[in-house]
């Protein structure tokens, strides 16, 4: 493969109501203006960003609308359990990996053409929707993406990342305009897939939907191709064509943050004008069937490099998380929640807090700023050596399920020792 010097972007969106600037104009049949999160070369090849990107705070598991603390959950903590305050507004998020650089390997040619965005047709919009997630409890802070409709019941097959952390989600169904709300069926964080369900306002069941028509073949080098999506997350579709530029292609995005980093592999890429929002939307073939997920994309030139999952590879993880298989790296629904905040200073014995968030078990069971927790169900909450003590907290929560009941022991700032008994609920989206 030849060496690509571009950096690149991820595609979902984070916005802001009170800080960040203003997204690209509505509707319009273009994207002139585009808010990107770059990232950087590696090793000599192109560095990867998933397609969520520009303007927004980088999201981290347990991220929670205070400043200075984070939310304790069954989440993996990602390597640190302080996040610094959430923004506020609708953000195309930065890597859910917390990506800062990547590398990329594969089969075909490094090279991209600049090419045309335009407003989605009514046959593209089809089996097409828009996301909007509600993030980590904040009424401010939302998240926007696409998915593809599986079937006429509601089930949604869309990116992890359009989705990871969210506490509510709202869909649109592009073709007719209706908008439902959505549960998480299940995720696979390290494969970028989930699955979601449909249900209407009253929690009814829905019906009716026309499903994606997916692809039974495979792509080619050199196959023309089309990018639908949710672009900048304004809440209207964008088609960009192009062609497929490489296949089986891998790429690494790593945190220079925390030296972490998280892989994709099989992938599709594709020199269409791929952009924040259009992160789980259809990659569609010249016979309208849906070929791959979208999900990464370069940024910072006028050529542009994409990336998709095969549609093969995401529907076999899909059907896992549909049959309940909660098994490799799949997730099947909510984890656990306590509700917790850490406080910015924390010892090695016991978990001191920063608060509770509202409407959490946590703040049902009157835990606030300077408690501390010591135990849960008798056992110690203690830094190990490769573990510090909130990460033990998480670990012992994440070994239950939404509406277990757990003791948590605790000492209150004044030192009086207590116990309370919580049922733990459903958490954000892993």
């Amino acid at each position: 493969m030849e060496e690509n010097t571009a950096p690149v972007v991820p595609a979902y969106a984070v916005t802001s109501t009170e800080t960040a600037p203003p997204l690209a104009p509505d509707a319009a049949p273009g994207r002139a203006r585009r808010r990107r999160t770059t990232l950087f070369l590696v090793g000599g090849v192109t560095a990867l960003a998933l397609c969520i990107g520009g303007g927004g705070v980088a999201l981290g598991v347990g991220i929670a609308a205070a400043d200075n603390v984070a939310a304790i959950s069954a989440l993996e903590q990602r390597a640190s359990d302080t996040y610094g305050s959430a923004q506020s507004g609708t953000f195309q998020p930065t890597s859910p990996f917390g990506g800062s650089s990547g590398t990329g390997t594969g089969t075909g040619t490094a090279t991209s053409t600049s090419t045309t965005a335009t407003a989605a047709t009514d046959a593209q919009k089809l089996g097409v929707v828009t996301i909007l997630s509600d993030l980590y409890y904040s009424e401010t802070s939302q998240a926007a993406g696409t998915g593809i409709v599986l079937t006429s019941s509601g089930q949604i097959l869309t990116n992890n990342h359009v989705v990871e952390g969210a506490t509510s989600i709202e869909v649109t169904v592009e073709s007719t305009g209706e908008t439902y709300r959505a549960e998480v069926v299940g995720t696979d964080a390290t494969d970028d897939i989930a699955v979601l369900q449909l249900e209407t306002s009253s929690g009814k069941a829905v019906s009716g939907l026309t499903a994606a028509s997916l692809d039974d073949d495979t792509l080619a080098f050199g196959d023309a191709i089309t990018s639908v999506g949710n672009a900048e997350g304004m809440g209207d579709l964008v088609a960009a064509a192009g062609t497929v530029t490489a296949l089986d292609e891998n790429i690494t995005v790593g945190n220079e943050g925390t030296g972490t980093s998280e892989s994709l592999t099989g992938l599709i890429q594709i020199d269409a004008d791929v952009v924040s929002g259009d992160s789980g939307g259809p990659l569609v073939d010249a016979e309208g069937e849906v070929a791959g997920v979208v999900t990464a994309a370069s940024s910072g030139t006028a050529d542009i490099t994409g990336f998709a999952i095969p549609i093969a590879t995401a529907m076999t993880i899909a059907e896992q998380i549909l049959a309940g298989d909660e098994s490799g790296n799949v997730s099947i629904g909510a984890p656990a929640f306590l509700g917790v905040q850490l406080a910015t200073t924390q010892g090695t014995a016991g978990v001191t807090l920063g608060g509770a968030i509202a409407g959490t078990p946590a703040a049902s069971a009157g835990l606030v700023a300077g408690d501390v927790i010591t135990d849960m169900d008798g056992v110690t909450i203690t830094a190990t050596d490769t573990l510090s003590a909130s990460d033990v907290l998480s670990a012992a929560i994440a070994a239950h399920e939404v509406g277990d009941s757990v003791t948590l022991g605790y000492t209150t700032a004044a030192g009086v020792a207590s116990t309370v008994v919580v049922t733990l609920m459903a958490g954000p989206a892993a």
